[in-house]
């Protein structure tokens, strides 16, 4: 089996300090260079290859991409309101993936979309506070219809089909 990326090692950590003991990790002393920089990141948790937690930032909210992860990584544990809180006796079964968000630029068309490479970012024009993100290459998100759907509908809240939107495609760093 294939050494962790370090992100994903922190994350892994977080969660089981987090669950365990109620506490956050500090983030490590000496940082490589990609985990020093400020980016939004995303945590997802599977067990037993079903989704079991996913939180993230679209835009950095902490001074490095390290401390972006211990944030989401106790949030996707414990305040992902699709699931309860891990549990500790849930642990060993976790399988964790650490998405680092590209910034997203602006399109004007789906036909600038990919599911497999870029995520997707859509809010909308009259109301800005509806917005949502669909991280990219997921499971049964093949084409770009399903990916503005799932991303307009179910993650921005947008069911007027003739609501005025603005959409984002971003690039990600998946780190398993």
């Amino acid at each position: 089996m294939a050494e962790s990326h370090p992100l994903v090692k922190l994350a892994q950590e977080t969660i089981e300090l987090y669950v365990k003991e109620g506490r956050r990790p500090l983030p490590p002393r000496t940082l490589p260079p990609e985990m020093r920089r400020p980016a939004g990141a995303f945590v997802s948790i599977h067990s037993h290859g079903e989704l079991r937690g996913c939180i993230g930032t679209i835009q950095p909210t902490c001074d490095s991409v390290a401390e972006e992860v211990i944030q989401n990584a106790v949030s996707a544990a414990t305040r992902d309101p699709r699931f309860p809180p891990i549990r500790r006796d849930e642990l060993a079964d976790l399988e964790i993936n650490v998405d680092v968000l590209g910034e997203p630029e602006p399109i004007s068309s789906p036909d600038e979309l990919d599911p497999k490479r870029y995520g997707l970012i859509v809010q909308s024009l009259s109301q800005p506070w509806k917005r949502g993100l669909l991280l990219p290459d997921l499971k049964g998100i093949d084409t770009v219809e399903k990916q503005l759907h799932w991303t307009r509908y179910h993650k921005a809240g947008i069911t007027d089909p003739n609501e005025p939107i603005q959409m984002f495609r971003f690039e990600v760093q998946r780190h398993t």
